[in-house]
Formats: C-alpha cells, sequence, structure tokens
C-alpha cells in the first residue's frame, strides 16, 4: 500500500466520515429539496449494513476515528440501532455520530444510545410552531422537541442542534437560540445558508454572517468567549462568559474552513464524495458488489482522497451548485 492514511495534496489528513443511510424524508426543507418531484432510491440501490461496516472498517484502517450517520432522514431507514452496534465494533471507530430532523427520535432515542451511539444533532430552524412548519412544509415541531427531550433522557446530552439562519425568515430568532443554549444545556450551532438544495432561493443576501450572529449574541449581556476558533471542527465553538452552555457558528460562505477540512461522505448509495461541492463522485458500491479486496479498496481511496479538492467556490466566479440536492448527498 502507498500510505496508511488518507491524506491529500494539500497535506489535510482524513480523520471523519460521514455516511448517508437514506436519500429519503419526511420534511421538505425549503434549503434543502422541492416540495414535490423528489424521486427516491430503490432498497437495492442503498448500501446494506454490512457493506457499510466493511466500508468503515477499510476507512478505520486508513486513520478514520469519527463516524456521522446521516440522510436524508436516517431514521427513516429500518433498525438504525443494528447499524450503530455494528459499527461500535470496529477497531480504531472511537466516536459515532447521528444527524436527524427529529421526528422518530423519541422512539429510537433509547435503542440509539445503547447499541453505542456517541451523539446526536438535531436540525430545528425555528422555535416558533408556525414559522416552522412554514420552513420544513411540514407541522412537526411538537414531535421534533418531544424527541430532542427524549434524548436527553436517554442520555445522549448534551443535544447538538443546527440552526440554518436565513435572511427574512428565522433570523429574529437568534437571541432566543442563543438563550437556549445558555439555560437549556443545549448546544446551538448557528450554519450560514449554502446553496445546495434544488429551487432554494439562494442569494447572497438571505445569508447572515457568522460575525453579525455573534455581534447580537454580545449584546444580549453575556458575551462570548471563544472556546475553539479555526480548528478541526467545521464550528468555531464559544461559550458564554459566566460559563453556561455553547454555541458554535459554521461559516462555510463567509469565512469557510476549507483549509482544515479533515472529512470526506459516501452517500446512501455508495459513492465517495471527497466535498460536500463536489463535481465527481468514486463509485464504491461498484467496487463492493464486484467482488474487490479491501486492499483494491483502500488504493482507490487513498487515491480519491489525494485529490480532494482545495475547497468550494461559492459566491466566486467557476462555482457549480453540485447535480444532487443536500438530502441525496447527505447531510
Amino acid at each position: 500500500m502507498p500510505s496508511s492514511h488518507l491524506t491529500d495534496l494539500f497535506g489535510r489528513t482524513i480523520v471523519n466520515l460521514r455516511i448517508s443511510v437514506t436519500d429519503r424524508c419526511n420534511f421538505r426543507c425549503r434549503y434543502c429539496m422541492p416540495e414535490e418531484g423528489m424521486t427516491w432510491l430503490n432498497k437495492r440501490e442503498l448500501l446494506s449494513y454490512e457493506e457499510i461496516t466493511r466500508l468503515a472498517g477499510i476507512f478505520s484502517d486508513l486513520g478514520v476515528t469519527r463516524l456521522r450517520l446521516t440522510g436524508g432522514e436516517p431514521l427513516m431507514r429500518n433498525d438504525v440501532a443494528t447499524l450503530v452496534e455494528m459499527l461500535t465494533g470496529i477497531p480504531g471507530i472511537d466516536d459515532i455520530a447521528m444527524t436527524t430532523n427529529g421526528f422518530f427520535l423519541a422512539e429510537h432515542a433509547m435503542a440509539l444510545k445503547r447499541a453505542g451511539l456517541s451523539r446526536i444533532t438535531v436540525s430545528l430552524d425555528s422555535l416558533d410552531p408556525v414559522k416552522f412548519a412554514a420552513m420544513v412544509r411540514r407541522d412537526y415541531f411538537g414531535k421534533v422537541m418531544g424527541g430532542i427531550r427524549a434524548a436527553e433522557e436517554a442520555g445522549l446530552a448534551p443535544v447538538k442542534i443546527n440552526m440554518v439562519v436565513i435572511r427574512g425568515m428565522n433570523d429574529n430568532e437568534i437571541e432566543q437560540f442563543a438563550e437556549m443554549a445558555r439555560t437549556n444545556s443545549r448546544i446551538v450551532r448557528f450554519i450560514e445558508f449554502m446553496p445546495i438544495g434544488a429551487n432554494d432561493g439562494w442569494s447572497m443576501e438571505k445569508i447572515v454572517p457568522s460575525h453579525e450572529i455573534i455581534e447580537r449574541i454580545n449584546r444580549m449581556g453575556h458575551p462570548l468567549v471563544p472556546i475553539e476558533y479555526h480548528g478541526k471542527q467545521p464550528a468555531d465553538r464559544y461559550k458564554f462568559d459566566d460559563g453556561k452552555g455553547e454555541v458554535g457558528f459554521i461559516s462555510s460562505v463567509t469565512e469557510p474552513f476549507c483549509s482544515s477540512c479533515d472529512r470526506v461522505r459516501i452517500t446512501s448509495d455508495g459513492k465517495l464524495r471527497t466535498c460536500l461541492f463536489s463535481l465527481h463522485e468514486t463509485n464504491l458500491k461498484s467496487l463492493l458488489r464486484s467482488g474487490a479486496t479491501d486492499d483494491r479498496i483502500k488504493e482507490l481511496l487513498i487515491a480519491a482522497v489525494r485529490e480532494k479538492e482545495e475547497g468550494h467556490l461559492i459566491n466566486r466566479p467557476g462555482f457549480v451548485r453540485p447535480d444532487r440536492t443536500m438530502s441525496q448527498i447527505g447531510g
């Protein structure tokens, strides 16, 4: 083997792998997918749990230590707790997380915790039930909040909350989300609106830059103190000066973290993407199903990661939206 780790031409080493387990979702978030017209993958096109576990083991051999299960909505895949348990048995994997819309979380939180899930992140873009329904095109606010409480009761705390901030839509709730982080022990991450959905209406005018959000939170009375800034994580992390709570900022548009990116992702149909905004994919499913050896797959992974993009080109000349929406790529 030419290398024992996944390192690209810019010196970045991959230790994080995001795995989408399904492209299906019961929400229709405006920044993610259109309200109608989605065509879902046939079950046989999805990677099986055994195939996912095999790939995760190969990635672990190459230095990956952290996994995140995504979708679509991952809990729409049957018995995901079984997959979590399979993944926890892989030597070298020390963290398994999941991003979910929270709708099914109340029913599955305890099983996920018992299976070995380390952390949970819930997408929640509004604390106003009416506005929430308008943003996700579903009246599910109560289910999501119940799921968050169930996750906390199951021991998956602190729950992370992802809020995609869109000017003119939910930016008037920034202070309310910040106060939730300070008083409820939930970690809130403010995410800049990215052009990754179909018909999402994205424009630079709708972005609320992280520096503006920080300024607004600082005016609330408990200024933010950096914990981790421009580190390995996509989020710049802060705590409040009174020591209560944590917030983070994912500034993918105005302050991209591409130079320190340590992650790649696998789509639910088994394609490797070295960047969310990649225009190229490597078909791992075909390798698995054509009898390729682990060593052969490692060789191709090393070659693909070596060519990982230096960064995305959002709002710059040459930017091309991916053909797939976020739900099809894996959130």
